[in-house]
Parts: C-alpha cells; structure tokens; sequence
C-alpha cells in the first residue's frame, strides 16, 4: 500500500501538467493569432419593457342546460342573433338521431347535385379535384393539430366522395337517382319529426364571437370595472384566478373592443400618454404585435402604476386569452449588428471627379470586412449602441457595402484597405 502512494501522486502530477501546458498552448495560440472574426447579421435592438396583466373582453355567459350538449359553433366564431350555438340532446339516442338526419340532409343535396349534372367530363376532373382538396385540407389540419374545423372537414371529404360515387361512378340512371331521392326524403321527415321533441336548439341572444372558455373573470372583470381597479386590486385578480364556470356552456364575446390591464413600472407608465397608441407584443394564441391606444393610465402604488389598453382589432383571436406576459415596445432599431471592437473611426481621404478642388481628409466610421483572403474597409453609421455591440446601418454603394452575413474582422493590428490578411 505504501509503495503504490508515490505512484498515484505521479500521476496526478502529470496530469496537471499537461492540463497546464494544454491552456498554455491555448493562451499563445490565441494571443498569436494574427487576427480574428465574426459573422454580420440582421438585428433589431428594442427599447421595451415586460409587463403582467390581464384581457378584459364583454362578454355574456351562456348557462348550460340539462342533457347531452353537443356546441356547433367553433372558439372564435362570429354568430348572430338567434343563430344556432348548441345542440342538447334529451338522451343519447336523440343525439344519435341527429347524427342520422345530417348524413340524410347531406346525402339529399348530393343527389339533388348528381341529378342536375349531366355526364360532362370537365365537371368529373372538377369532382376529382374537389375529393383532393378536401383530403389535403383534413391531412394537414389533422397535422397541426387544429381540430376545430375537423368535424367540418371530414363531412367535406365524405361529402366529395359521394357526389362523385353518385354522379360519375355507380351508373345509376336519372329515373334511379329520383326514386332514391324520394325514399331519402321520406326518411327525414319521420326522423325530423321524431327529433324535435327531444332535441333542444340553444341559440344566441345576440351577435357577439363565441367562446367556449368561462374562466370565472366574466363578472369580476368588465370594460367599466377594469377603469376603477387600482395596481393592488389587479395584482390579487393575477395572483388569485376566479377559476372555470362549470354551470356555463360558453359564452359570448358582445363587443368588438378589449382592453389589456397591466401594472407598469411608475417610470415606463409615465412615458405613455392617455388617447395616444403603444405598440405591446403578445405571445401564445394571438403571437403578434398589436398596436392599442393607451385607454388609461391610473393610479400608482408602490411605484407600479395601473394602465388599460384597448384595441378592436384580433377580437376573435383573443377569445382564449386572459392571463398575459406582454413586452410593451417603446422603441426600435433595425439595421445589422457589430461587436463594438470591430468598429473603427479611420481618416480617409476623398477626391471630386468633378472638381478641381484639391483632396480633402474626412473621417468615417468604417469595419473591415474578410473578402478572399484580403481586409475590405466598408461604411457604416450607428442606429443603436448596446454594452457590447452597435446596431448599424451599411453606407455606400456598389460591391463595397456592408451586408447580412458577412464576415468582418474584430481583432487585429495595422488593418488598411486592400490588406492581404495572414493566415
């Protein structure tokens, strides 16, 4: 045992020194590099700041009713007054029923199809292609894994397929078509009649954009509510959440107006100005900027200061929406991003072909950027300063102008235009 500890701090010795001379190397490699690059790109540099909040919308709850409910309107839908919203079925064999009278209302309109059309080939391929789209249209909502149109699109795809199994692919002769016509339409009379007694129509009161979503804000927060909240009253809406409805079917959204509520910081509420417009950034369902007018800006507590913003534009796209992360943009600077260390303020001396006057020297601000092996000055000017970079923006024309994606050279000694770099 004792002969094998002179063994092991042997080799832990030379593992560190050649851990030591590994860095070593790395050290003088780097600082013997003759120069160094990076790659230019496009960049926008924002002046904003993230704020908390919630969406307040109008809107009419719409309580459940006892039965089997089937919703016929999908998230986001525009509906009008008396306009079907619900099914509710009195037992599964009334919903069962319904199922049956949709196939037969569909299968009616196809023959009524099939016996106006004649055997006209272009009316084939335009079948043909009809069954197409509408299988290409489920494939890829299926995909995407949007299902609120599905139903709608596999009705679409059957539907295709029959009309064209009826009118080009079962030889059936116009008198056969009628005959099946009239059997169909006897069906759906009994079946209708029967139905409506143990099917109940659930329709809208008035127009407004359907939801399925009743989150338990409806009443706790309104368009006049949200106007006399204070930073500590919305803070506890945040931090508690009502909780889902489960006494309601949905709900419908009356106003095309909606209001975004946030506590801001006391210095970012005091760059906003009531009636002017602020540009906030959304995530999630909606996942875009919107611009909204600046409704209020309120009271001030502990240096958080309450503010509402409004907009009527994305109504049926905010319908999901309630608690929200939003950054509130104040400013912008679009142009191409550059370490600060590539910069350089060069004196260059420009002559005017069409002068006389003597060459004068002036001072620009330049990067050198890595063309075939050769350094490249190339103009800029500064849109936007960071800690460690500037947002610039290419001057100049012709080849010699700084673009997305190149390469320019941050560290280096003795950079001119023209010079032929190391390697």
């Amino acid at each position: 045992m004792k002969q094998g500890k002179p063994l092991i701090t042997f080799v832990i010795l030379a593992m560190a020194a050649v851990v030591a001379l590994y860095f070593a190397a790395y050290i003088f490699n780097a600082m013997d590099d003759p120069y160094r690059t990076t790659q230019v790109y496009s960049y926008t540099a924002y002046d904003s700041v993230t704020v908390e909040g919630l969406v307040v919308r109008e809107a009419r709850v719409l309580p459940a009713q006892p039965g089997i409910l089937e919703i016929t309107r999908a998230e986001g839908e525009k509906v009008g007054s008396g306009q079907e919203i619900a099914l509710v079925y009195r037992d599964s064999q009334a919903q069962a029923s319904q199922v049956q009278i949709e196939e037969l209302e569909m299968e009616i309109q196809l023959l009524d199809y099939a016996i106006s059309q004649g055997t006209d080939l272009d009316s084939a391929a335009r079948l043909d292609e009809d069954v197409l789209e509408a299988v290409v249209d489920l494939r890829a909502s299926y995909a995407m894994g949007e299902y609120t149109q599905l139903r709608d699109q596999v009705m679409e795809v059957k539907s295709s397929v029959l009309k064209r199994g009826y009118t080009y692919g079962e030889n059936l002769t116009s008198a056969d078509l009628t005959a099946r016509r009239q059997q169909l339409g006897g069906e759906l009379k009994v079946l209708t009649s029967q139905s409506a007694r143990a099917t109940t129509r659930v329709t809208a009161p008035e127009p407004g954009v359907f939801s399925n979503l009743v989150d338990g804000y409806e009443a706790l927060l309104t368009p006049e509510s949200v106007l006399q909240l204070t930073p500590s009253a919305l803070q506890e809406l945040i931090n508690h959440p009502a909780g889902e409805d489960s006494e309601a079917m949905g709900k419908l959204l009356t106003s095309n107006t909606w209001y975004f509520a946030a506590n801001l910081p006391k210095t970012a509420a005091s760059r906003l100005e009531e009636g002017y417009s602020a540009t906030l950034r959304f995530s999630g369902e909606l996942n875009r900027e919107v611009e909204m007018t600046v409704e209020l800006i309120g009271p001030t507590e502990q240096e958080q200061t309450l503010v509402v913003f409004s907009s009527n534009r994305y109504l049926t796209l905010t319908t999901l929406l309630r608690h929200q992360t939003v950054e509130l943009i104040f400013s912008r600077w679009s142009g191409l991003r550059i370490p600060k260390a590539a910069l350089h303020l060069e004196e260059v001396t420009e002559e005017d072909p069409d002068s006389s006057a003597p060459p004068v020297v002036v001072k620009k601000l330049v990067v050198y950027a890595s063309v075939n092996g050769h350094a490249e000055m190339r103009e800029v000017s500064i849109v936007h300063e960071d800690e460690d970079y500037y947002v610039v923006r290419p001057l100049g024309t012709g080849k010699k102008v700084l673009r997305d994606g190149d390469v320019i050279i941050t560290h280096a000694t003795g950079l001119i235009d023209g010079l032929t770099l190391e390697t």
